[in-house]
């Protein structure tokens, strides 16, 4: 994985020796010695990790993580405090500085490695949903901004009672309720049951297998839809560096000691709920966005833009299938004058109940869209041409043979449809090809309409190659 790491500290030595590290393991590396150089290198070459000494006597690093993690413009660069004492103290003032990990020297190069790339891994992932948020909010699609409160669901995982209930105490200091507590041995059968929580908290610290049963774990948990974005922190024994980068590797956000204080467990939890809920809001504001794109705000129905690569999927299937399929085009019988007598708001009335109608008259493999004003298209998937044209009649009739209803004092009204009908799809088609087919539906609308209105014309067809 690649990416640009930046190294702080005032000691020549310990950059010279992160350098060569990160160097070897093919990241592109900055290394300074004070924040006033840090500044400038993030000013020109953003860094999307830095490995900063907190502990330096000088300057306030711990200040400096702060208000990189306050700047919307820094806030993302992953942060990993490196060079402080390793007392619950260090830990703890570093962390709530916004230190994304701590690793007290003298650092083992797995661990480091494991805890860069699995950061890096968040961040890239941050970085391109929220890349696709900032377009849905160009296109116009953005809803009200508020910061989530929601409270995070743990959930603790361990065979052990008497472990549970000591993580669950240590997590109750920072209100962390409720807290659902499952045994190991069970916790992959129920995830299809129980609400998926926003962090995992899985017990290691009696591993006996070298970590093997952590392994298959963690590899499961990421692998199922109800679980692949639900933060997992893991609790390891002392001293088990190797293990710790290799759960990192398989998908684990978090690795920490059995030792850890209660105020550390609760800044790493909080931050990795956080996280998540970031994440989980990212990606629904990016579904959002992408349905809004393709949607017709008044009736729900698809618009122009979805329809035509619809349109190319379903002449793929049947050429494949070796079926025609049809497009018809139809809109309302002077609807302008519905607007100029009863106003737009009965027009909106006429344009839904129609969508409606049409929605609940045709088959779920049948496309529905808005293609204009008061003008609609049907995509029909393995449909013949007299076929196409019977079902063309059929949802002329349903249109005209119930009044619409227009809202406030006004009488419900009739309204009928012209429709105009082209069929193809046993050839290859590509999009010009569509587009022309599209273009004889088009054109069979306007010969129903010069028929007299509510009735249906069969337009060209592309034949058969």
């Amino acid at each position: 994985m690649t990416g640009r790491i930046l190294i702080v500290d005032t000691i020549p030595t310990n950059r010279i020796v992160l350098k060569v590290k990160m160097l070897a393991a093919q990241f592109a590396v900055d290394a300074c010695a004070s924040r006033q150089e840090a500044e400038e290198i993030i000013a020109k070459r953003r860094p999307d990790l830095m490995l900063i000494n907190l502990s330096d006597q000088i300057e306030d690093r711990h200040g400096f993580c702060r208000e990189l993690k306050d700047n919307p413009d820094t806030s993302s660069i992953a942060i990993i405090s490196v060079g402080i004492a390793d007392t619950a103290r260090a830990r703890f003032a570093a962390l709530d500085a916004g230190a994304d990990d701590v690793l007290p020297r003298p650092i083992d190069d797995a661990l480091l490695l494991g805890r860069i790339r699995s950061l890096l891994r968040v961040r890239h992932a941050r970085q391109e949903l929220m890349l696709r948020d900032g377009t849905s909010r160009a296109l116009g699609f953005e809803e009200a901004r508020s910061d989530f409160k929601k409270e995070g669901r743990v959930a603790l995982v361990s065979n052990a009672t008497s472990s549970r209930n000591a993580i669950a105490a240590k997590l109750k200091s920072g209100a962390f309720l409720p807290i659902m507590q499952f045994e190991t041995d069970c916790i992959l059968t129920k995830t299809s049951m129980m609400p998926v929580p926003d962090l995992f908290i899985i017990d290691g610290s009696k591993i006996t297998d070298q970590g093997q049963s952590l392994f298959r774990l963690v590899s499961d948990l990421r692998c199922r839809a109800e679980t692949r974005t639900t933060s997992l922190m893991i609790i390891l024994p002392d001293n088990q560096p190797e293990v710790a980068a290799l759960l990192l590797d398989l998908g684990a956000d978090d690795s920490v000691s059995g030792s850890i204080s209660a105020g550390e467990l609760v800044l790493r939890s909080k931050a990795l709920i956080h996280q998540k809920l970031l994440h989980d809001k990212l990606r629904n504001t990016v579904r959002d966005g992408l349905t809004a794109a393709v949607t017709d705000p008044l009736t729900g129905l698809y618009n122009r833009r979805y329809v035509e690569p619809h349109l190319v999927r379903i002449a793929e299937q049947a050429r494949a299938a070796q079926r025609e399929f049809a497009v018809m085009i139809l809109d309302i019988d002077h609807f302008k004058s519905i607007n100029d007598r009863f106003g737009h708001a009965a027009g909106d009335m006429v344009l839904i109940e129609l969508a409606n109608r049409l929605r609940e008259n045709l088959r779920a493999i049948d496309l529905v869209a808005r293609v204009g004003g008061e003008e609609f298209l049907i995509a029909m998937p393995r449909t013949e041409s007299d076929q196409a044209h019977a079902a063309a009649d059929r949802v002329r009739r349903l249109i005209s043979a119930k009044p619409f209803p227009l809202g406030g004092d006004f009488s419900p009204i009739k309204v009928t449809v012209p429709v105009g009908v082209a069929t193809g799809g046993l050839t290859r088609l590509d999009r010009g090809q569509i587009e022309k087919m599209c273009g004889y539906a088009d054109a069979a609308l306007y010969a129903a309409k010069s028929a007299g209105r509510d009735t249906v014309a069969l337009g060209s067809r592309i034949a058969a190659a």
